[in-house]
């Protein structure tokens, strides 16, 4: 897996698929409402991928994907219920592939999930393991929920946490600043351009 041993950062990516963060996508929760905005949360995203690979600092990419047939999701929740109704990020479809230029590369690791929270019954956990991290920068969308989950199921497991706040998406701007004010508690927040310059002093 592409990375170095002298960094004790891994990035956490977040859901960069076609389903929430393409236009052409069943679930809008990662455009949201000003299309424009949403478009620089993923051109930083872009920024903050390159900076990593650029330093050899690993990224771990996650993706939301259900079995066609859906007979195991558990739809006890509104959203859940939604993701059924309408079909969406159905395993092997283009919603659930990731969006062109923020997917893996050769040797990066993926964990496929099935809930909201990326470690909640994932391999999450056994591909960070090797990497022994100190700190978790998350990234991805969306802020309010899969983000939100990350954060505070990495704090509780000891993970020293960054949020690459302008590389996370969600609905509305008021609900991504929401999401972020109440974070301040559990993770540093932090702009792409300060992690960047972070990350090309380790490079």
């Amino acid at each position: 897996m592409p990375g170095t041993a002298e960094s004790d950062t891994v990035v956490l990516a977040i859901h960069y698929q076609n389903e929430n963060c393409h236009p052409d996508g069943k679930v809008g929760i990662g455009i949201g409402e000003d299309r424009a905005w949403s478009e620089q949360r993923l051109a930083a995203a872009k920024r903050l991928f390159a900076a990593a690979r650029g330093a050899g600092v690993p990224i771990v990419h996650t993706r939301l994907a259900f079995p066609a047939d859906m007979r195991t999701v558990i739809a006890n929740t509104p959203v859940f219920r939604r993701f059924v109704e309408i079909g969406a990020w159905l395993e092997g479809s283009w919603g659930a592939e990731f969006l062109d230029g923020l997917g893996p590369e050769d040797g990066e690791a993926v964990v496929t999930h099935t809930r909201n929270n990326v470690f909640h019954n994932s391999i999450l956990d056994e591909v960070l393991f090797p990497l022994r991290p100190r700190r978790l920068v998350i990234c991805g969308v969306s802020t309010a929920y899969a983000v939100d989950h990350a954060v505070r199921h990495a704090a509780d497991l000891g993970y020293d946490v960054t949020v690459a706040a302008d590389a996370c998406s969600t609905a509305t701007l008021r609900q991504h600043e929401a999401t972020l004010e109440t974070l301040k508690l559990l993770a540093a927040i932090a702009t792409v351009d300060e992690i960047v310059a972070e990350f090309r002093r380790l490079g």
